[in-house]
């Protein structure tokens, strides 16, 4: 069982950043008419977490949930951790992650690429290579879960395991194909519903023989936010 953390990059959220391609045109709309204010709250629920990469990692935190977009009118076509609003280029927080690894040979990530917006092949393309030349030899290709051990990896200095939902993992040999990493979601603000659903998941997943995740997070419904708007995710949902 490892630990890993939820919109993992979500730390910082750029309140000066435009909306997200994948926000629906109500949420759009409200900031166009809101601005600031709008982006304020809004961070109050896109924000999953209060520590950067670094520091969940001295914590104990080896697998990150990361969602990659590129971002409207940016003039040099960079790469950003989006939720909602735009967080860090994607190559700072990754070489943030490397840092730690080289001070800390024996540490294994797993780096889990579920959702890209707004995204080229050669976007992809571009990923792909900052990750080769970020990591280098340091990932490890994608095989047979059940073989993944940690004698296994400490062998061969491997120590980041990629998991890249897209087609474009099935040509490169180190990105581990998405249905190696399923993440069912329970999508419920009720916390019996949520363990009913952890419990009979765990369940079905262990007959696949593929990592799995176990998503103990509560999700606000479009009612939550309204009736909790000004207080945030933490006091309305995490704290409880």
């Amino acid at each position: 069982c490892i630990s890993g953390s939820h919109d993992s990059f979500s730390f910082y959220i750029d309140e000066a950043s435009p909306v997200g391609p994948e926000q629906p045109e109500t949420v759009q709309n409200f900031v166009s008419v809101f601005g600031t204010v709008a982006k304020k709250l809004m961070r109050k629920w896109l924000a999953t977490q209060t520590m950067n990469f670094t520091s969940q990692m001295e914590c104990g935190i080896r697998y990150f949930d990361l969602r990659i977009s590129t971002k409207p009118r940016d003039p040099d076509n960079e790469l950003y951790f989006a939720h909602g609003l735009f967080s860090a280029k994607v190559n700072e927080g990754l070489e943030e992650i490397n840092a730690f690894l080289n001070t800390h040979p024996k540490e294994v990530v797993f780096l889990d690429f579920n959702h890209f917006y707004g995204m080229q092949k050669y976007h992809h393309e571009n990923l792909v290579q900052m990750l080769k030349d970020i990591f280098g030899n340091k990932t490890c290709p994608a095989i047979f879960a059940q073989e993944v051990s940690l004698h296994y990896l400490w062998e061969r200095n491997y120590q980041i395991l990629v998991f890249y939902h897209s087609p474009v993992a099935l040509e490169v040999p180190f990105l581990w194909p998405g249905q190696m990493m399923p993440a069912p979601w329970a999508n419920t603000t009720d916390t019996e519903k949520l363990i009913q659903f952890l419990q009979s998941s765990i369940t079905e997943r262990r007959k696949k023989g593929s990592f799995f995740i176990s998503q103990v997070v509560l999700t606000p419904k479009a009612s939550t936010v309204v009736k909790g708007v000004a207080s945030g995710l933490r006091e309305t949902i995490t704290e409880r």
